[in-house]
């Protein structure tokens, strides 16, 4: 059984990346589509609160979906629910890939961090 739920864009290079990682020190997931399986408004609120980031950390600000939006002004004019309604509406809008766990949540990959989260031995 997937101790963690991997949330990718299987096309994003960064989470092919993560993914060839995770197999590599035989870390045991499930995987997502962001796109095709979009995590909810609900989810996005546990992680975030779980993850102790600001929910601007949760939005891909290099993607087109972003850009398409405004960027940080825009956000900066809606409410946490509407920025989570705009988060689950579009997968792209979200900073991937994420990977949760039932007491961590990682958002974006950086090796040496989730080694450390995953208690993982850095190389």
């Amino acid at each position: 059984m997937a101790n963690w739920l991997f949330v990718e864009y299987p096309k994003c290079t960064t989470c092919q990346k993560a993914r060839r990682w995770l197999e590599e020190h035989g870390v045991a997931f499930e995987s997502r589509h962001i796109v095709e399986h979009t995590p909810t408004a609900t989810e996005l609120d546990a992680w975030q609160a779980m993850s102790g980031l600001p929910l601007s950390r949760f939005f891909n600000t290099s993607g087109r979906s972003y850009r398409a939006l405004g960027g940080k002004e825009a956000l900066a004019s809606k409410s946490r629910e509407e920025q989570l309604a705009l988060l689950a509406d579009d997968g792209m809008l979200i900073k991937r890939p994420l990977l949760i766990g039932e007491d961590a949540v990682l958002v974006g990959f950086r090796p040496e961090q989730w080694a450390q989260t995953l208690g993982i031995q850095a190389e």
